[in-house]
C-alpha cells in the first residue's frame, strides 16, 4: 500500500518506559518504533513520577513530555502517596494544557488516548477545544467494565463522551469493542489486538543456564513449577492459585513473577493455607530474563477474573507452555478449550473464576496427558507467530486504523 502523506500524532498515556512496561506501554512503543517517522511523527504527553527522568526526551520513535509532580526514585508505595499519588487526577488538566502548548507548535493532525482513562478524559479535552483534530482511542482495559463504570459513575456523562467523541476507535479484544458500542461509540471501529516478541520468548537457552536457574530456584527432579507473570492484584486473582496449591500434591510448586498492592495479602494467605514452603515471590523480574524462567517453569496460569486481553498468556504460548486461563474478556479470542471450544484446535484449558478446585483439576489433566500436552504447545506457538506477531499488528494500525482514520475527515 502506498504511504500516506506525513501526519503528527500526539498521543496521551498515563505512564510510560522506563517507569512502566505494561501491555499497554509496550504496544506503544512497539507498534510506534514499526511506523517510519515519514508517515507519523509521534508525540506524547505522559506522567513525570521520577525526578531523575528528564521532562524531555525521546524513545524510541516517540518524543516524550512529561508532566507532573515528582520524587527522586519513587517506590511503588510513594505512588499511592501524596503528591505523587494525585498525578492521575489532575492529569486530565495537566495533559490538556501541555497538549495546547505542543499543538500551537507541532499543529497536531491527530491524537491517540491510550485507554478511556484519566489520558481518555485529556483527550477528550483537547478534542472539545480543536474539533478539527482526529481522534483515536484505542481500548486495552483490563479491569471488569462493571467495575470501570462504578469508577466513573459520578463524571457518567463525560467519560460517555470520550467514546462519542472519538473519530475512530481501536480495541484489543472483541469484549472491549463491545464496551465501546455500549457506551455510546457508532463509528469506525478495528480489533487489533496486542502482539508478542516472538523472538525473544521463543528464545532457546543452554542446558547450562537453565540448569543454573532451576538450581537457584530450588527445583528438584519431578518437581512441578506452575508459573505466573502477573500484577499482584484482584484481577489476576493469584490468591486462588494459591488456595489450589492445598488440593495438589506437594511436589507442585508456585512461581510468582510480579509486584503489586497485593503482596503482603498473598504472603499472609499462603502462610494460612500451609503453602508457604512451595511459593516463589520473585519480584520484579527484567523482561530481558522472563523467557528463561518460562522456560524452567511446566504451566503457566492465571485465573483472571477479567482481562481486556492478556499478553502474559501469549508470551507463554511462544515460550512453549501449556495455558491454564478463565473464560473472561479478550482470552476467549485466542485460548481455545477442547472442552468448550470443540470446532477449534485446543491452545489452552479453562477453569472457572474463583475456583481452586478446577484449577488443581487442569493442573493434573495436564500432568497425566502427554498427548494433550504437546498439542497446547504446538497449536499456542503456531495461533502466537500466525497472527500476534508485532510485525503483523503494527501493519493493521497502520493500514487499518491510522489510514482509515486520516482518510474518513
Amino acid at each position: 500500500m502506498e504511504s500516506m502523506a506525513q501526519k503528527r500524532v500526539l498521543i496521551f498515556a498515563l505512564a510510560y518506559y522506563p517507569d512502566a512496561v505494561g501491555g499497554a506501554e509496550v504496544a506503544l512503543k512497539e507498534i510506534t518504533d514499526r511506523i517510519a517517522s515519514e508517515e507519523i511523527v509521534f508525540d506524547m504527553v505522559t506522567i513525570r513520577f521520577n525526578s531523575l527522568l528528564p521532562a524531555y526526551e525521546r524513545i524510541g520513535n516517540v518524543n516524550i513530555y512529561r508532566v507532573g509532580f515528582t520524587k527522586a526514585g519513587p517506590s511503588i508505595s510513594d505512588l499511592g502517596k501524596f503528591p505523587l499519588v494525585i498525578n492521575k487526577y489532575l492529569f486530565p488538566f495537566m495533559g490538556f494544557l501541555k497538549a495546547r502548548s505542543l499543538h500551537r507548535k507541532n499543529a497536531y493532525d491527530g491524537i491517540w488516548a491510550m485507554m478511556a482513562n484519566h489520558a481518555g478524559f485529556a483527550a477528550l479535552f483537547f478534542k472539545m477545544w480543536y474539533p478539527n483534530v482526529r481522534f483515536l482511542l484505542t481500548l486495552q482495559e483490563g479491569d471488569p467494565i462493571e467495575y470501570i463504570k462504578h469508577r466513573v459513575r459520578f463524571v457518567s456523562p463525560l467519560f460517555k463522551r470520550i467514546f462519542e467523541r472519538a473519530n475512530f476507535v481501536q480495541s484489543i479484544s472483541t469484549y472491549l469493542a463491545n464496551f465501546a458500542r455500549s457506551m455510546g461509540y457508532n463509528g469506525d471501529l478495528e480489533v487489533v489486538p496486542n502482539a508478542v516478541n516472538i523472538s525473544h520468548f521463543s528464545k532457546e537457552y543452554s542446558t547450562e543456564e537453565l540448569y543454573i536457574l532451576r538450581r537457584k530456584l530450588g527445583k528438584k527432579e519431578g518437581d512441578i513449577f506452575l508459573i505466573t507473570t502477573s500484577r499482584m492484584v484482584r484481577k489476576n486473582a493469584i490468591d486462588v492459585i494459591i488456595r489450589s496449591l492445598t488440593l495438589l500434591d506437594a511436589h507442585v510448586k508456585f512461581l510468582i513473577l510480579g509486584i503489586g498492592p497485593d503482596e503482603e495479602m498473598l504472603r499472609e494467605l499462603a502462610r494460612s493455607q500451609g503453602v508457604a514452603d512451595r511459593i516463589q515471590f520473585l519480584g520484579q523480574i527484567l523482561h530481558t530474563e522472563m523467557p528463561k524462567y518460562l522456560k524452567v517453569s511446566d504451566i503457566f496460569i492465571r485465573p483472571s477474573r477479567s482481562e481486556g486481553l492478556g499478553n502474559s498468556f501469549l508470551e507463554a504460548m511462544a515460550a512453549g507452555l501449556p495455558v491454564i486461563a478463565t473464560p473472561v474478556g479478550g482470552i476467549p479470542d485466542f485460548l481455545f478449550d477442547p472442552d468448550a471450544n470443540p470446532d477449534h484446535e485446543p491452545t489452552g484449558l479453562f477453569a472457572s473464576v474463583d475456583d481452586p478446585a478446577s484449577i488443581a483439576r487442569q493442573v493434573n489433566r495436564l500432568l497425566n496427558d502427554n498427548v494433550l500436552r504437546m498439542k497446547l504447545f504446538t497449536n499456542g506457538r503456531t495461533l502466537v507467530i500466525e497472527k500476534y506477531d508485532w510485525d503483523l499488528v503494527a501493519r493493521s494500525m497502520r493500514e487499518r486504523v491510522f489510514e482509515k482514520l486520516f482518510a474518513t475527515r
